[in-house]
């Protein structure tokens, strides 16, 4: 990409619209879906074309082109209006006078007017076209490059399927509009307004009966305009519901199953589609109906003129050729304004498709890098947790993190035990800064985290997570997400510390087999270890292990256990365990429960001092009997 669409994608918006809520899984009453358009609709009614206007810094840096086209749209549509010339000479001086030769001139004139319409039309075409198709995927990219840098609040509360509806369809509905309607929309207005001079310029008499219409025309416009944008608007959420819903049943359809819940879900989503379905006739209904009208007035302001204008060519007032070239004239600004008519309702869902991508544009992140953010040269591992309070924002009431002190000494190993809910993983979320605490610092190496880039703290570290997030891209990609970098032969020797290379070359193509989607063609333990291979690559200062063995059989879970040990020496190490014989060797156990820290010491002096860890321990050697 070059400076120009960069610059593009970097430059800010204005003010921050109301973002819409996708639905999830089983949310799918009217009244729930009703309520969530209630809150937007007064809002979406209240806008309109002016939106519009924000797509005009992504076609600021294609200006050349969008300057040639307009010298080509301006040139046909000059010479389309020639073409009446060439009528009036048709009628006048070959049919009138019975001359073969006037004939042939004025056929050759049309002749000659049509190929050099036809040429300005390729360019034209192709210019405009292929603006719309770059814009678009600008919009595309500069949408994508901001949601992926957002907070991960941001995705607690809109759906991911309504996110992708907004990256596909509705920057596809803009690329028609900018490679094809807005053309069409400017050549109608170009010709109504030429067409509109020559009417004035052939007869003034007939051109005031035709004006006369124009007020009839703009009534439905406007009227029914703005019904087609408030509809375009809802129609557009409502696929992105229907999107939301079936790519949720779709993503756990092995629990769907499981349950033998089809029948449900294909009634749930049935009830979207035609939600769906409903607000799209509506919004049908109102285009048709406004250019049916359009079309009906301007017609018949037409047969009122040809009335007129026949009556006097009768009389001998104008003559026949005149009445030729205006009616060729008024056809063509009829029918630019019924095409303008129709190109106002496309508009108007392009109002809705831009409001919906500029709402992601304008969303700022909470997670956001200092002004002078300081270099992450580490000179020491030590992290610690001061006094820290924090509330997900999806629960502000209810406290996950509550006076929290908590420190992990350089290059020891600090475990985390308790109970689900304790706080654990909440805690590796605030230091890998997903979220910021609202009272309190986590610091690393004595620096408050929030003065770090966010992207350059997260370097510094290596995350296997209980669940493996897993690409639908091959082995290679996968394991390389340690280390951008790597070469082959790095990522194999990963995968061999972890004890994945025996597996991974039995797949039909090794390492470069593909994983489906979230790695679906393999197993939990085969996850996990792809996941310990790419935080082993990635050479971390600080390792944060959440059960990270928890999905393997007992002889691989020795084996990479010995591996993760080896990992650990001399790294700050941080382990979520519950099965408590895996941590049994850290430094320090940390028991925590509802977001406090209960106790902290070794094994041996937790048995003795904390009841919660010898209840915990209790319940694991009664389970293990």
């Amino acid at each position: 990409m070059g400076t120009n669409e960069s610059a593009v994608i970097s430059q800010g918006f204005l003010a921050p619209y109301p973002v819409f809520k996708g639905p999830r899984m089983g949310d799918n009453t009217s009244e729930t879906v009703s309520r969530r358009r209630g809150r937007q609709g007064s809002a979406s009614n209240k806008k309109s074309l002016k939106i519009l206007l924000e797509l005009v810094k992504f076609v600021l840096p294609y200006k050349l082109k969008v300057a040639a086209a307009l010298v080509a749209l301006v040139f046909t549509a000059a010479l389309t209006l020639s073409v009446g010339h060439g009528v009036r000479l048709l009628i006048d001086n070959g049919f009138a006078e019975q001359s073969l030769n006037e004939l042939s001139s004025a056929i050759q004139f049309i002749l000659v007017v049509t190929v050099l319409i036809s040429s300005g039309t390729f360019f034209r075409f192709y210019l405009v076209s292929s603006v719309g198709e770059r814009v678009s995927a600008d919009i595309r990219l500069a949408v994508f490059n901001h949601v992926i840098k957002l907070h991960p609040s941001y995705f607690e509360l809109n759906g991911s399927g309504d996110i992708m509806s907004r990256l596909t369809t509705d920057t596809s509905l803009l690329q028609t509009i900018i490679g094809s309607s807005f053309s069409m929309a400017m050549r109608s207005a170009l010709l109504c307004f030429g067409g509109m001079v020559m009417l004035f310029a052939t007869n003034v008499k007939l051109t005031l009966i035709v004006l006369i219409s124009v007020p009839f025309i703009l009534l439905p416009i406007l009227f029914f305009g703005r019904r087609v944008r408030a509809l375009s608007r809802h129609s557009q959420d409502s696929m992105a519901d229907v999107g939301s819903y079936a790519g949720e049943a779709i993503e756990h359809i092995k629990t769907v199953q499981s349950y033998s819940y089809e029948p449900q879900e294909q009634a749930s989503f049935a009830t979207e589609v035609e939600r769906a379905y409903e607000l799209g006739r509506r919004r049908v209904t109102q285009r048709a109906i406004l250019i049916s009208a359009v079309i009906a007035i301007v017609f018949g302001a037409i047969a009122g003129m040809l009335w007129v204008g026949g009556s006097d060519v009768i009389n001998g007032v104008m003559s026949a050729g005149d009445l030729g070239a205006f009616v060729f004239y008024s056809i063509m600004v009829a029918s630019s304004i019924a095409n303008i008519s129709e190109v106002f309702g496309e508009l108007q869902r392009a109002a809705g498709a831009t409001e919906r991508l500029i709402e992601i544009l304008q969303v700022k992140s909470d997670i956001l890098a200092p002004s002078n953010s300081k270099s992450v040269d580490l000179n020491s591992g030590k992290v610690a947790f001061n006094n820290i309070d924090f509330y997900y924002p999806s629960r502000p009431n209810q406290a996950a993190i509550a006076g929290l002190n908590l420190v992990a000494e350089e290059g020891k190993i600090l475990a985390l035990v308790g109970p689900s809910g304790a706080g654990k993983t909440t805690l590796f979320e605030l230091l890998q800064r997903f979220y910021d605490p609202r009272e309190g610092a986590v610091t690393l190496g004595n620096i408050d985290i929030r003065d770090f880039e966010p992207s350059e703290l997260r370097k510094e570290m290596a995350l296997v997570p209980q669940q493996p997030a897993l690409f639908s891209n091959d082995v290679f990609h996968n394991i390389r997400y340690g280390s951008p970098d790597a070469t082959d032969e790095d990522v194999i020797a990963a995968a061999k510390k972890a004890h994945a290379h025996d597996f991974i070359t039995n797949l039909p193509e090794g390492y470069k087999s593909f994983l489906g989607e979230k790695g679906v063609r393999l197993s939990g333990g085969q996850k996990q270890r792809i996941a310990i291979a790419r935080a082993i690559l990635k050479d971390p200062k600080i390792l944060l292990l959440d059960e990270a063995t928890s999905a393997l059989d007992s002889e691989s879970e020795h084996h990479v256990q010995q591996e993760l040990d080896e990992l650990m020496k001399g790294r700050t190490t941080i382990i979520i365990a519950h099965r408590l014989s895996t941590i049994q060797h850290a430094d320090k156990i940390a028991v925590l429960d509802q977001g406090q820290l209960v106790d902290i010491g070794s094994h041996q002096s937790l048995l003795q001092s904390c009841e919660l860890y010898q209840r915990l321990v209790e319940l694991q050697f009664k389970h293990i009997a």
